[in-house]
């Protein structure tokens, strides 16, 4: 595809940037543009992008300024910048909330009578749950599981197109670790000696950091070690694998091809957290770290059968992965199960004292939860207006369980009328600095994707943008935010269909968490997914509803029939 041409951007960019800075009530310094002065003709082609229109007299009058201001503009692109520098507002979805109750005991209850498989390619679906057992009882070593896991990575890691590296070394180092410090005694909880897979956006030193995007895919960040990577070593855990995403998380196409869906090798694994859902799908590894900013955990959790948790923004630090948002990132596991997800959240959430964004909130888990004691909502107008019936019928599926369970269901209308598209402007603004160099740079040529939304032309859309487009959609986002927070705080779980309508988008901007399970197939026999919802720092709620709905219906023991056995 041919690219376009910086330089044509060149002119109505400088255009568009000065007019902010001016309309601000900022000129900054007094330098004139030596390269380009800023004519009439510029400013009046410039205007219309913004959703402005000034009078000849005032495009008279602003002239001088723009040129002032311009080459302010041009120190500010020369200055490096690195993607892992944060802007110095910090986003807090915790509107009015000064504290939070006591931390308690988490009873785990985990099953100590695992015994292993007769067949040993059956630990490929061990959940993470049976495998602690087996690793805390001594019936398999660290080493030997991981062993198991890297041949699986070997083995089916290319048909799937879901593994970036295999940190091989690394592995079996930590899981001899983890095995010399059960042998004297220390056990460091569920996951001593489990090994992961860790989406290909998280820094880990003597490993190439690829983001998923040949511009990046030779890229060493030095001695940077993710938190939550470190955390996880902490417990013991085992990184195998760096695992596919698309390109600088979006979708499931990176620089080396698609991620597939194990359960259809035709299909894409869906984006971004692609390979973290493909591998733990096909059981490549018993769980993967996912990121989502719009969906990103969601959508491939959906498409592969597997269970996600987004957690609250700010639950988890996003220190040493790559930035693309930095009021809508957040990282969270996928697993088999919603019991998995919450042994693995409970190691990684916490401050670090480097993301700033991140508070100290409890998580108090019980798995042994009563549903006839909670609030649950549903989304009455999603379930009635989803158009695709075996997709309506797995929902009504859920709703009709959950009350067998005991939950007493009230019907509960969404937030909507309010400019969601227009909010979204934050997500494109903010993802397009993130990576100024490389549109500014033309090496936004190199990903593999061209078209009209990808990444290149989308990031080249954003410039246009203006900053008070950008803090006025902040100011709706704060109206949202208050709307969710007041309808969320008559309902302790609140369920809806995973994708569609505008659900998605709200919570990610809200950053409210949310748990995504498998609940049914299409006629094809591809997986489906229910979403269960929560309130700001309550993972622990959604997550012992997800699992109560999982141990009454048994979705989430499936697996696909391509990758078991073999």
């Amino acid at each position: 595809m041919k690219q376009p041409n910086p330089r044509k951007f060149r002119i109505p960019i400088a255009a568009l940037l000065a007019v902010l800075l001016v309309s601000s009530g900022f000129v900054m310094g007094y330098k004139v543009a030596q390269e380009i002065k800023i004519e009439k003709a510029d400013v009046q082609s410039a205007q219309k992008i913004i959703d402005l229109q000034l009078t000849d007299a005032e495009i008279e009058q602003l002239l001088p300024n723009l040129n002032r201001g311009l080459a302010d503009v041009r120190e500010l692109h020369e200055y490096p910048l690195d993607n892992a520098t944060p802007p110095a507002v910090l986003f807090n979805p915790n509107i009015g909330r000064t504290n939070f109750p006591a931390q308690k005991k988490i009873e785990w209850l985990l099953p100590n009578k695992v015994e292993m498989p007769k067949d040993k390619n059956d630990l490929a679906f061990y959940t993470v749950a049976q495998l602690s057992s087996l690793i805390k009882n001594k019936k398999i070593s660290s080493v030997e599981l991981t062993q198991f896991f890297l041949d699986r990575l070997e083995k089916h890691g290319g048909t799937l197109e879901a593994v970036i590296t295999i940190t091989k070394e690394r592995a079996l180092a930590q899981a001899k670790k983890a095995d010399d410090l059960l042998a004297k005694g220390t056990y460091l909880g569920p996951l001593h000696g489990i090994p992961y897979g860790a989406k290909d956006l998280l820094a880990v030193p003597g490993y190439k950091t690829t983001w998923g995007a040949a511009p990046y895919k030779d890229q060493d960040r030095g001695d940077e070690l993710a938190t939550v990577i470190k955390k996880l070593d902490d417990a013991g855990a085992v990184l195998v694998a760096k695992l596919t995403l698309g390109a600088l998380a979006m979708g499931d196409v990176w620089y080396g091809g698609t991620t597939k869906n194990p359960w259809n090798l035709e299909q894409g694994a869906s984006g971004s957290s692609a390979g973290s859902a493909s591998a733990t799908s096909a059981g490549l590894v018993p769980f993967a770290l996912g990121t989502e900013t719009l969906g990103s955990i969601v959508s491939p959790s959906t498409r592969n059968g597997v269970t996600g948790l987004r957690p609250t923004f700010g639950r988890v630090s996003k220190s040493g992965a790559m930035a693309l948002s930095w009021s809508m990132d957040k990282i969270g596991p996928i697993a088999r199960n919603a019991f998995d997800c919450a042994l693995v959240f409970e190691v990684i959430r916490g401050s670090d004292g480097i993301d700033l964004s991140v508070q100290d909130a409890p998580f108090n888990y019980n798995g042994k939860m009563d549903l006839s004691k909670l609030r649950v909502g549903y989304l009455k107008s999603y379930f009635d207006n989803t158009r695709n019936e075996t997709q309506k019928k797995n929902d009504q599926q859920v709703l009709d369980e959950l009350i067998k369970l005991g939950a007493d269901l009230k019907p509960v209308e969404w937030v909507s009328d309010l400019p969601f598209g227009g909010m979204l402007n934050i997500l494109s603004a903010e993802a397009a600095a993130a990576f100024d160099e490389l549109t500014r740079s033309n090496r936004d040529s190199l990903l593999v994707r061209q078209n009209s939304g990808a990444w290149p032309n989308s990031f080249r859309e954003a410039r246009f943008i203006t900053a008070v487009d950008y803090i006025n959609s902040n100011r709706v986002r704060y109206e949202v935010m208050q709307k969710v927070n007041e309808l969320m705080k008559d309902y302790d779980v609140v369920i809806s269909p995973s994708l569609g309508n505008n659900q998605l988008s709200t919570t990610n901007l809200t950053g409210h968490p949310a748990v995504v399970m498998k609940n049914g197939y299409t006629q094809n026999g591809s997986p489906t997914s229910i979403s269960f919802i929560g309130n700001l720092y309550d993972e622990a709620t959604i997550l012992a509803v997800a699992r109560a709905y999982q141990e009454a219906t048994g979705f989430d023991e499936e697996n696909p029939p391509l990758f078991v056995k073999k």
